[in-house]
């Protein structure tokens, strides 16, 4: 949690704003954390806590006034990095995970196939055709 030194002279809606991203920020850094050292992570309880973070901010966002002042948006700022690299280590496991289901693909094909349209057959056809 952050110490905001600020606090007293924000809006209500403003200290709400920060409270909510201060607990958003702990479920991103616990997720990229969990993620970049291979770690173990219980997925559907991530995925609960940010979609009530989601929520909350949607909440949260209504009552805001139109311009937010430079510590706010700051904090603002430093989530938007910390969601840009949320996104790229997901994109990784994602990338990740499809190039698995590929090996495993190809493994299944090539165990389930009797060779017979393989290339090596192909191949030992017309040389047999030409014998």
């Amino acid at each position: 949690m952050s110490l905001d030194l600020d606090a007293p002279s924000r809006p209500p809606a403003v200290a709400t704003l920060i409270s909510a991203l201060d607990r958003l920020e702990e479920i991103i850094d616990l997720e990229n954390a969990a993620f970049e050292a291979r770690g173990a992570l219980d997925l559907v309880e991530i995925n609960r806590r940010k979609s009530r973070a989601l929520l909350e901010l949607s909440r949260v966002m209504r009552g805001l006034p139109d311009r937010l002042d430079a510590a706010t948006a700051a904090r603002l700022a430093r989530l938007k990095a910390k969601l840009d690299r949320n996104l790229y280590v997901i994109a990784l496991r994602i990338a990740a995970a499809r190039e698995v289901g590929a090996i495993l693909d190809r493994a299944l094909a090539e165990a389930e196939s009797d060779g017979t349209y393989s290339a090596h057959s192909a191949h030992a056809a017309r040389a047999g055709a030409g014998a």
